[in-house]
């Protein structure tokens, strides 16, 4: 079971992807938002190539924890392309994940062009990882 995971943001779509066994995220692309049907085909074309059984969407709370608009569109994004899919999805906090996608490109001294381009990729593996490691750590009943 591959599970997706999104950055989403009002110009791209950052997306990752999980090996088989759930272990890993790795980026897959950037979607440039254009039309809802065209970032839905889009969705529904790396749905199908990637094997996905679930989606998981950053949700961007507020730091004391609270639920503003970005958080409130994410979620929004995920219903939709959770019932256009027919896929469950799960949100996922991402507090901070942008920053420090940033702080590891600027470590790693990519440029900042590049780091314009891979960003979102990043964030949203960042996403996908956190939450493949909170489900690993989760006790077994």
């Amino acid at each position: 079971m591959r599970i997706l995971g999104l950055d989403v943001g009002d110009r791209t779509i950052g997306v990752a992807a999980s090996d088989e066994l759930g272990w890993i995220a790795h980026g897959i692309t950037v979607i440039r938002r254009s039309k809802w049907d065209e970032d839905l085909q889009r969705l529904r074309e790396l749905v199908q190539e990637y094997d996905i059984a679930l989606i998981v969407v950053g949700y961007p709370k507020n730091m004391n924890g609270t639920i503003g608009p970005r958080a409130e569109m994410a979620a929004e994004f995920a219903e939709k392309v959770a019932a256009a899919l027919s896929l469950p999805f799960k949100l996922w906090d991402e507090r901070l994940t942008t920053m420090e996608a940033e702080r590891t490109l600027l470590t790693a001294d990519v440029s900042r062009a590049k780091r314009k381009k891979v960003i979102d990729k990043l964030a949203a593996v960042l996403i996908l990882q956190n939450y493949l490691q909170a489900q690993a750590n989760r006790p077994s009943v």
